[in-house]
């Protein structure tokens, strides 16, 4: 039987992961037992990610880690990228991402001259797909960078404002009694919104009352 790991990953708290859920399935209709599931809101330029942590720790020989794209893995440095294939590698696992080329299993039933060939080929088209995703990184913040500041040339830029009409419904809620959990699904906001937004209202509270 073939086991797999799923890792999936968005870049913030707003961003929602559902949408990488057929994956699962996907992997199960392909005849793959699932091992583990590992959700993550973090960024992929970042290693320090305790899911991605945690499924290369749980990994056994001859699992395969599956994600949606190679972004979900990594939008790290090249050098960077590469240590963490290597984790993976290391542990006798593969990965298995869509657009990826496999040649693993022609690579072990072949020798001599055909076998380093094949290893070339795979590690070539590996360190590419990372240095896209990475590309594709830089290439987002640049443009984002571009924005601001043309957004700031004519005066419209005014940094990120908060969602009012969400703020008061996380205060209304808060003050009815709903735990923060279930205010942030009522609100349509993370938990971590609220805890902010409550502890602003708190903080604005008791200086008013102590002004």
């Amino acid at each position: 039987m073939r086991v797999a790991r799923v890792y999936m990953r968005v870049s913030t708290q707003g961003q929602d992961l559902d949408r990488q859920n057929s994956i699962v399935d996907e992997a199960k209709n392909a005849g793959f037992y699932i091992a583990g599931i590992y959700r993550e809101k973090a960024s992929g330029a970042n290693a320090d990610r305790p899911e991605l942590k945690r499924m290369i720790s749980d990994l056994q020989k001859g699992e395969v880690v599956i994600a949606e794209k190679m972004d979900r893995i990594s939008r790290l440095p090249l050098p960077e990228a590469e240590a963490l294939i290597g984790a993976i590698s290391s542990k006798g696992a593969k990965l298995a991402i869509p657009g990826v080329v496999d040649l693993t299993e022609t690579v072990e039933d072949a020798t001599g001259v055909t076998k380093i060939v094949l290893e070339s080929v795979q590690s070539m088209l590996l360190r590419l797909a990372l240095q896209i995703a990475r590309d594709d990184y830089e290439t987002r913040r640049e443009r984002q960078r571009e924005g601001i500041e043309r957004g700031k040339a004519k005066g419209v830029f005014r940094g990120k404002q908060p969602n009012e009409a969400v703020h008061e419904r996380v205060v209304a809620l808060r003050q009815a009694g709903y735990s923060i959990a279930t205010t942030a699904k009522l609100a349509g906001c993370s938990t971590s919104t609220v805890k902010r937004v409550w502890s602003e209202f708190i903080r604005t509270k008791n200086t008013k009352n102590n002004a």
